[in-house]
């Protein structure tokens, strides 16, 4: 098995050639964003980590450890495990950008979902 191609980036930024399907990871829609300035091609937001984990992790690096431990079981519910599975399905057939509002992109939950994901397929 191929390791996907994903990747991670701001979803303020304009889409990158080869970037391939642009997928948003949050729960809640950007501050300040159209939908048409996302160029998105799906929302996933039930691989985004809780409102009360988000709240919790408050992006203190400090934390970091733990909250990717949490986030890691949070996604074992059966709605993130069956989208978490959609969105691999999506990573077999091509590139996926994974985006996030978050400005730390390396202290994000997205940052751990490229890990899940290339895991998994390797």
């Amino acid at each position: 098995m191929t390791v996907p191609d994903v990747r991670v980036a701001r979803v303020y930024d304009k889409p990158r050639p080869g970037g391939g399907a642009r997928v948003l990871v949050d729960r809640i829609w950007p501050r300040g964003l159209s939908k048409e300035a996302a160029a998105l091609d799906e929302w996933c937001k039930d691989v985004a980590p809780s409102t009360e984990l988000r709240h919790w992790y408050g992006h203190e690096p400090e934390r970091f450890a733990e909250f990717a431990a949490r986030y890691r079981a949070e996604l074992t519910g059966p709605g993130q495990t069956a989208a978490l599975d959609g969105l691999a399905a999506l990573c077999g057939r091509g590139p996926v950008t994974l985006l996030t509002a978050t400005k730390e992109i390396g202290l994000s939950h997205a940052a751990l979902l490229v890990e899940i994901l290339t895991d998994t397929a390797a």
